[in-house]
């Protein structure tokens, strides 16, 4: 069944002085891994890079992996007020368009969960044909930022900014992504909906 599901290329980017520098392990890139293959029925191939909080390194990085065709590109790390957080900024410099909501959205999230999520800047942009979008650098606030709030049975209750993702890459051009309901459900209008695989 999994060949029927169309092949995409995802860049994932941890932004750390000191995991790049191996002061400490990154757990950045390991769980941008793991949340992207429970989220998606499409094979991926991964394109990891893990650099310092340099904006040039960010700006060269985030150019280099949209040049080699990566529908979606997700950063962790470096999206905070302190002076080396630079990764907006970098963002934004190589963006064609600026999406807003998806910060708006990754700030609403975290806010359920820390006061502090209001330092947070996360930006999303469009380069080209790729959907470029900063994450959170904890582990658990990529996954929720991702995901969206549920309640105890398992309904939605605010969704996560990844259901919007795989309607945003048709829309550039991409590749047609599959989300795994389980995990979070993308959404499309009816329109833009192909027929279920069989």
């Amino acid at each position: 069944m999994g060949a029927s599901f169309e092949p995409v290329r995802i860049g994932i980017v941890s932004i750390s002085d000191r995991a790049s520098s191996g002061v400490y392990e990154d757990k950045g890139l390991p769980a941008l891994q793991e949340w992207l293959g429970r989220a998606l029925h499409n094979p991926i191939q991964f394109e990891a890079r893990l650099i310092a909080d340099e904006q040039t390194t960010i700006e060269d990085t985030l150019i280099a992996l949209t040049d080699a065709g990566c529908a979606l590109v997700l950063t962790t790390g470096g999206t905070g007020p302190a002076l080396r957080d630079v990764t907006p900024e970098a963002t934004l410099a190589v963006a064609d368009k600026e999406m807003p909501g998806f910060g708006e959205q990754m700030r609403a999230i975290s806010l359920h969960f820390v006061p502090t999520a209001i330092l947070s800047r996360q930006v999303a942009v469009i380069r080209k044909q790729t959907l470029i979008i900063n994450l959170p650098g904890q582990p658990k606030a990529i996954a929720e930022t991702l995901e969206g709030l549920k309640d105890a049975d398992g309904k939605q209750i605010v969704p996560g900014i990844f259901a919007a993702v795989p309607y945003c890459v048709d829309l550039i051009g991409g590749p047609y992504l599959e989300t795994v309901d389980a995990v979070c459900k993308g959404f499309r209008p009816k329109s833009a909906v192909r027929p279920a695989r069989g």
